[in-house]
């Protein structure tokens, strides 16, 4: 559904364009397909000049570019990321197929594709609501046992990751990469999978599923590791290591912004891989831009879009000139 854009989101812009503030997009091209590499070696390509704008879209996942419009009818430019989700609840899972399909409209229109996946427990059904089944704590022993083959838990989350293969393999026959953010908050606790330091923890149910999906020859995924700012320190202790992430990520919500040594950090652990802001409430400034000038995206999270920023915040970040909008990606 086309959300109209209100006369004073018009006049906004207008008076942005008067201003001369309005970026001078070229018209958005249709991306070819391409390999992954591509878009990882651009993300590298504008580390410390430029940073894609981004924007995630919730559910319900049968308006799937709900808040991407939001951005439009605030600014006139679509954002350069899109995010979407694979989601939770049955009514949303059923509606898989329309996330999918509006991946595949973006990355044509010139955005690039993110998808993050709130997974239900393995220990309850395969459809559950977001708390008790997302946000939800298992035992360490449960854990355990969906990370080890042949258990009657560890079944089940194969089963629940087989059901998912089909959708990411229609956007690699697509030639669509996809920045794929699975488990993410890993050192965060309010999740099933997350706050298991070590070899034999978190990291290892990560390492699990890109080695199914490598199988099942999903070569599309850009896989992104994701923390949260809060803990703040030992995030390394959660990574699965380099030969199994491809973009290192923080989200910003216990401060509305990265502090220095959170950006110091990430460098450290993504050691020269690209670096980025995967969610956040508030838009950026050309402060935080300026003095941390490495992350390569950022995407604010749906409701907060209008929830955590005023129009005019929204407008001054996606015209600001280390800002990629749709139709300045290039390859």
């Amino acid at each position: 559904m086309k959300i109209p854009r209100p006369v004073w989101a018009v006049g906004a812009t207008l008076a942005l364009i008067t201003a001369g503030m309005v970026h001078n997009a070229s018209q958005a091209e249709a991306f070819a397909a391409t390999p992954k590499s591509t878009v990882v070696n651009y993300l590298k390509s504008i580390t410390g000049t430029s940073i894609v704008s981004g924007q995630h879209n919730k559910e319900p996942a049968s308006q799937p570019g709900q808040y991407t419009q939001q951005v439009h009818d605030i600014t006139g430019q679509w954002p350069g990321l899109w995010g979407g989700d694979m989601m939770f609840t049955s009514t949303d899972i059923a509606n898989r197929q329309s996330v999918i399909n509006q991946a595949k409209t973006e990355w044509a229109n010139g955005s690039l594709v993110a998808l993050t996946w709130h997974a239900c427990s393995p220990t309850v059904g395969a459809t559950c609501n977001f708390d008790g089944g997302v946000k939800t704590s298992i035992t360490d022993a449960q854990f355990q046992q969906i990370v080890t083959g042949g258990t009657a838990l560890n079944q089940t989350w194969r089963s629940r990751m087989a059901a998912v293969v089909p959708y990411l393999k229609q956007l690699k026959d697509a030639g669509v990469p996809v920045l794929w953010r699975p488990f993410h908050e890993m050192n965060e606790s309010w999740n099933w999978w997350g706050h298991r330091p070590g070899a034999n923890g978190s990291a290892k149910i990560y390492q699990q599923m890109k080695d199914y999906f490598d199988s099942q020859g999903l070569d599309n995924l850009i896989w992104v590791w994701n923390v949260q700012d809060n803990p703040t320190a030992n995030w390394s202790q959660y990574y699965p290591g380099s030969n199994y992430v491809d973009v290192v990520t923080l989200d910003a919500w216990y401060k509305s912004y990265p502090s220095s040594s959170d950006y110091s950090q990430i460098q450290s652990i993504a050691a020269g891989k690209p670096i980025a802001i995967a969610e956040m409430g508030k838009v950026p400034t050309a402060s935080l831009l300026s003095s941390q000038p490495k992350w390569t995206y950022f995407m604010i999270w749906s409701e907060q879009l209008r929830g955590n920023n005023t129009n005019a915040e929204i407008q001054t970040a996606y015209f600001l000139p280390r800002v990629l909008n749709q139709g300045e990606v290039h390859f």
